[in-house]
């Protein structure tokens, strides 16, 4: 076989020009070592997702070795697939555009995830009866706020941003915004739905320039530090759209 042979993990197979040591790996081992089928791969193959194949041995019609490097792509395909639901075309372009930077991508964004879940689960949570206790807002009104999505408990109760909406909602109805005057829990939707595409295109923005250019956990820190800051700057430029948006209502009745 031209000094070449499948390798067991972790064992190396002879290069085909004989200049060096790399792992190389039959179809099966491939298939085991990433959980996707032969038929996949070969398909990643055919579709170029794996890159030109340069690097794949082939010592008959029908036997070849594949280079290590493609358990990482193979796996980070299958992530983007069923973590972030991109279609093959538009991970191949972006694997064929800069793979590093896309693998970059996919670890800074585990890692914020990862702190912010092991975050959520340090913090104590608040059950519907100290809520209800707390800020005075009925248990239905609660209800409804989770069956809209716009609250998330647990059989723990609530986190800590619940808690927040919680406290908001019951500052807005001590100030007068009493659904007898047409002011709901659906109301909240109004503000989710405007957040969403803007919140989509910040952590785009963000993680496209924070990935590969400082190291992770730089990032993670500056995304961190920004958390505070962000809220204000919403806050503020919310109260200044809102006073604008006053007077012209005022101008155009006058």
């Amino acid at each position: 076989m031209s000094g070449v042979r499948a390798s067991a993990p972790g064992e190396t197979g002879a290069a085909p020009n004989g200049g060096g040591e790399r792992e190389l790996m039959r179809m099966s081992e491939l298939a085991e070592r990433t959980g996707v089928s032969p038929g996949t791969i070969r398909y990643y193959l055919r579709e170029g997702l794996l890159g030109a194949g340069e690097d794949i041995v082939r010592t008959s019609r029908n036997m070849a070795y594949y280079p290590a490097s493609y358990v990482q792509r193979i796996e980070l395909i299958k992530r983007l697939q069923q973590q972030r639901y991109m279609p093959l075309r538009v991970i191949k372009g972006a694997l064929e555009e800069d793979p590093e930077r896309v693998q970059a991508l996919v670890e800074l964004e585990d890692r914020i995830l990862e702190r912010a879940v092991a975050g959520a689960e340090g913090r104590r949570r608040v059950s519907t009866k100290a809520a209800i206790e707390r800020y005075g807002v009925p248990r239905n009104v609660l209800e409804r706020l989770a069956e809209i999505g716009v609250l998330t408990p647990t059989r723990a109760g609530y986190d800590e941003d619940d808690v927040k909406i919680i406290e908001a909602i019951a500052s807005f109805r001590a100030g007068g915004y009493e659904e007898a005057l047409g002011f709901t829990v659906y109301d909240t939707l109004r503000y989710r739905e405007a957040l969403e595409p803007l919140v989509a295109e910040e952590v785009s923005a963000l993680l496209g320039r924070l990935a590969g250019e400082v190291d992770v956990e730089r990032a993670l820190q500056i995304v961190e530090a920004g958390v505070e800051p962000l809220r204000e700057l919403l806050g503020a430029m919310h109260s200044k759209l809102l006073l604008a948006e006053l007077r012209r209502e005022r101008a155009s009745l006058r």
